[in-house]
C-alpha cells in the first residue's frame, strides 16, 4: 500500500497561518518588525505553491515564520525543493523569483501590475532592445521611445506589457504605437508609473517572432532625472541606449553602469562623453541579465539651467 504524500511547503504554509488567526497582512507587519521585508504578492505565491522561497532574504523570512506561525523549528525550511538552476529551458516569464530579483521586493512595477505581475510576459522572451530617452531643458525625462523584439516561449502570446517609472513624477502620458497595435494606456502618478500595452494584432506560435515599436510622451513632475535604467531578467542580444539632453540643460558627468541585481554594488561605472547632437549613449557588448542604466550629473542646484 502506497504511502501518501509529505504535505508541501505552500500546504503546511497555508495550514500554519489559518490556525494562527493571523491575516497575511499581519505575517507581513510581525516580518518587518524583524527587518524582514516580503511582500503580501510573494507570501500569498508561498502559500497558493506558485513560487518557493530560495535566496537568502527569502530564506530567513521561512525562519521567521516557523517562530510567528509557532512551529517547530525546519517545519518550513526542511518542506523546501532543491534549488533550481535557471537557464535556457527555463521560460523567463514563469520564473518569479528571478523577476524578484531584478525588480526588487514590492517594486513599483509589482505594485502598478498587482495580481497580474505574477503573469507578466509569461510566454515572451526579450531579445533586443532600442530605446530613446529624451529630457527637457528642466532636467526631466519627456519622452521614451522603444523598440522591443521578442520572442514567444510557448504558443498564444498576443501581447506586449511594459511598465515606466519616472523619478521626477509623471501628471499623465500618452503613448504613439508605430508597430504593433496600442493597447490600454494606465498612467498612475501616484506611483508616477504608467503601464503601457502594445497588442502584436495576432497570437503568436511557438518560437516565432514580434516587434514593438512605441513612444511614451511624458507629462513630467515637479522633479528632476539623474539617471535611466533597463531592468532586465533574461540576457539579451543586444541591448542599445540613447540620452538627449536638451542644449539648455546639459550634465557634467555622465557614466553608464551595471548592477546584478536591485540590492546589488555596481559592477562597473564607466565615463561618457557627450556627442556634438548634446547625447551620451550605452550599447554593452554583453548585456546580462540585470540593471543596465546611464546616470548623470547636473551642474549647480536642481533647476538651474544648463
Amino acid at each position: 500500500m502506497s504511502q501518501p504524500a509529505a504535505p508541501s511547503f505552500a500546504e503546511v504554509l497555508q495550514q500554519a497561518v489559518r490556525h494562527s488567526g493571523l491575516s497575511l497582512e499581519r505575517v507581513q507587519h510581525r516580518l518587518a518588525a524583524q527587518g524582514i521585508r516580503i511582500s503580501l504578492t510573494t507570501l500569498s505565491y508561498w502559500q497558493r505553491g506558485r513560487s518557493e522561497p530560495e535566496r537568502a532574504d527569502s530564506l530567513r523570512a521561512v525562519d521567521a515564520l516557523e517562530r510567528i506561525l509557532a512551529l517547530p523549528p525546519g517545519a518550513l525550511r526542511s518542506l523546501l525543493r532543491p534549488y533550481r538552476p535557471r537557464g535556457r529551458m527555463t521560460a523567463p516569464g514563469h520564473d518569479l523569483s528571478a523577476t524578484h530579483r531584478v525588480l526588487g521586493e514590492n517594486s513599483l512595477v509589482e505594485q502598478a501590475l498587482g495580481a497580474g505581475f505574477d503573469r507578466l510576459n509569461e510566454a515572451l522572451r526579450t531579445l533586443s532592445i532600442r530605446e530613446v530617452i529624451t529630457l527637457d531643458a528642466r532636467r526631466r525625462i519627456t519622452s521614451l521611445s522603444i523598440q522591443q523584439l521578442v520572442r514567444a516561449t510557448g504558443d498564444g502570446a498576443d501581447r506586449l506589457t511594459a511598465v515606466h517609472t519616472f523619478d521626477s513624477g509623471m501628471r499623465g502620458a500618452r503613448v504613439r504605437v508605430r508597430s504593433g497595435l496600442p493597447g490600454p494606456l494606465r498612467a498612475l502618478p501616484e506611483l508616477s508609473t504608467a503601464v503601457v500595452e502594445v497588442r502584436f494584432g495576432r497570437v503568436l506560435a511557438r518560437n516565432e517572432t514580434a516587434v514593438v515599436d512605441y513612444t511614451v510622451r511624458v507629462e513630467p513632475g515637479d522633479g528632476t532625472d539623474d539617471h535611466y535604467e533597463r531592468r532586465t531578467r533574461t540576457r539579451l542580444r543586444d541591448y542599445l541606449l540613447q540620452v538627449y539632453f536638451h542644449p539648455a540643460a546639459r550634465p557634467v558627468a555622465c557614466h553608464r553602469y551595471y548592477r546584478e541585481h536591485s540590492t546589488a554594488r555596481l559592477a562597473y561605472n564607466h565615463r561618457l562623453l557627450p556627442d556634438a547632437s548634446h547625447s551620451v549613449h550605452s550599447a554593452p557588448g554583453r548585456c546580462p541579465a540585470g540593471i543596465h542604466g546611464v546616470s548623470w550629473r547636473w551642474p549647480g542646484p536642481a533647476g538651474a539651467g544648463g
